[in-house]
């Protein structure tokens, strides 16, 4: 009995270690298909940011103010387009980044809809995009808005569901 209250506290204390590292996420909508779908389930690094500053193509997981049916914070995940400094701009389907049109074969279907003037990325800020253009809630929508480094929970590192895609998640 003795052993089994050692090994269950040995269990726990790892436990709460492993979780100040990472955090288990179900992604539940479509706004980042291709990529991601719903019901992937990925680990989340909640301290990649600690010693280095958001990457473009880096894949997120950020607070809102937007609310759930069940009236809780809504999460979002989404990839980083721009950084501090970037001018970013949408031009016939065409997302450009500091003037050059990016390769973005990532995306659901190549194209971003809608146009977007020219806008610089203020410093502590990211700007973020579904790969799934048409449907997605980002950057481009003034309810979320560019996104404080501060509200992002974490980066998308490993997907473990489904068990026929597992493996790391790879910045493009």
């Amino acid at each position: 009995m003795k052993e089994w209250i050692k090994d269950i506290a040995i269990a726990v204390i790892v436990g709460v270690l492993i979780l100040q590292f990472i955090k288990p996420t179900i992604v539940k909508e479509h706004s980042m298909r291709p990529t991601l779908n719903e019901n992937n389930y990925i680990f989340l690094s909640k301290q990649a940011y600690r010693f280095h500053e958001p990457e473009r193509g880096d894949i997120i997981v950020f607070h809102t103010d937007l609310l759930q049916a069940n009236g809780q914070e809504k999460l979002l995940i989404k990839r980083i387009i721009g950084v501090p400094g970037d001018v970013i701009s949408i031009k016939d389907g065409i997302v450009y980044r500091n003037g050059k049109a990016l390769v973005e074969p990532y995306t659901m279907e190549g194209y971003t809809a809608t146009d977007m003037e020219e806008i610089q990325i203020p410093d502590d800020k990211v700007f973020v995009m579904g790969d799934n253009r048409q449907n997605s809630i980002d950057s481009r929508d003034s309810s979320v808005g560019m996104i404080g480094e501060n509200l992002i929970v974490g980066k998308a590192v490993f997907r473990l569901y489904p068990f026929d895609e597992i493996g790391l998640l790879a910045n493009k």
